[in-house]
């Protein structure tokens, strides 16, 4: 298996195969790299049965295929899919990352974790938690991880509850966690929302604020917040790039900012390829192993 050169397909519904996850794969020790655009569900048996049996078994682990794109629950399919064509002892490890999220969201709940244990004592049993960018992919991976965790997670719509309340029920269908579905469309209900939370994770779009100095204001019970926007504005108001632990300004709840999420972000991406690359055996990797990564690189 020595000789066996490392090669990774990766496959992406969109026009384009994220630069980003190139760079990384290739850092991790891939090789080859191949991307593969506008993929649909239904290509994914094929092109993996094409790559598996194309090498010996003893070459299977040195094959690995990569899922990319911007929609969670396509990816989880399409992961699904890969694992589903394979023919043992023919069979190779493959990964989901959509636009990097599943990494992103694994690293945001790990270092929000982290803080929770060492300036409050606390697990996330119980913990209330306000999830902003519920229906993007961040959102989606991270509030199903912190309710697996043991989290009371609610996915807070700003347009139209219908897609977070639909989000729910494909959590709980796929993963058996029980999230709640509120609107904060209003600035009344969005008020109550952030004076009721423990933690927020603000992972709307790049640009947008969504936690501002007047909703700190009201946030009493509020321990821990992270933002994954690195865009100005930041997400939340005051939250410096490299924050990490520190103290929010105009506010009591400690604050985890976009790079220093990135920092773990990056180090569980590459992790997951080297695990890839390093196993005896296929593996099939989600945004739980991501998170299992993190936990470990954070610790």
């Amino acid at each position: 298996m020595s000789d066996a050169t490392p090669i990774l397909h990766m496959l992406s519904p969109q026009k384009h195969m994220s630069p980003f996850d190139v760079n990384m794969a290739a850092d991790a020790g891939y090789k080859v790299i191949v991307p593969y655009i506008n993929v649909t569900l239904e290509e994914v048996t094929p092109l993996v049965q094409d790559a598996i049996f194309s090498r010996p078994p003893d070459y299977g682990t040195r094959t690995g295929v990569f899922i990319g794109g911007k929609d969670a629950i396509l990816s989880l399919d399409m992961l699904e899919a890969a694992r589903k064509a394979q023919v043992p002892p023919f069979q190779l490890s493959v990964v989901a990352d959509p636009a990097g999220s599943f990494t992103t969201a694994a690293a945001m709940v790990a270092c929000v974790e982290r803080v929770l244990k060492n300036k409050f004592g606390r697990d996330w049993k119980g913990v209330k938690v306000a999830v902003f960018g519920a229906t993007g992919v961040v959102g989606f991976a991270s509030s199903i991880i912190a309710a697996l965790e043991g989290a009371h997670v609610q996915l807070v719509a700003h347009r139209g509850v219908d897609r977070v309340i639909k989000s729910a029920a494909v959590s709980k269908e796929r993963f058996g966690v029980d999230l709640e579905a509120v609107s904060g469309e209003t600035p009344e209900q969005k008020r109550e929302i952030i004076a009721n939370a423990e933690v927020i994770f603000a992972a709307a779009a790049a640009g947008v604020q969504v936690i501002s100095k007047e909703d700190k204001a009201i946030a009493k019970k509020l321990l821990v917040v992270a933002d994954v926007n690195a865009v100005p504005p930041a997400g939340v108001d005051g939250m410096e790039l490299f924050m990490d632990g520190a103290q929010l300004p105009d506010s009591e709840a400690l604050g985890v900012g976009p790079l220093a999420i990135g920092d773990i972000k990056y180090k569980t991406e590459s992790g997951l390829f080297k695990q890839m690359l390093e196993s005896k055996e296929a593996l099939t990797l989600d945004f739980r192993h991501a998170f299992a990564l993190a936990r470990q690189l954070v610790a």
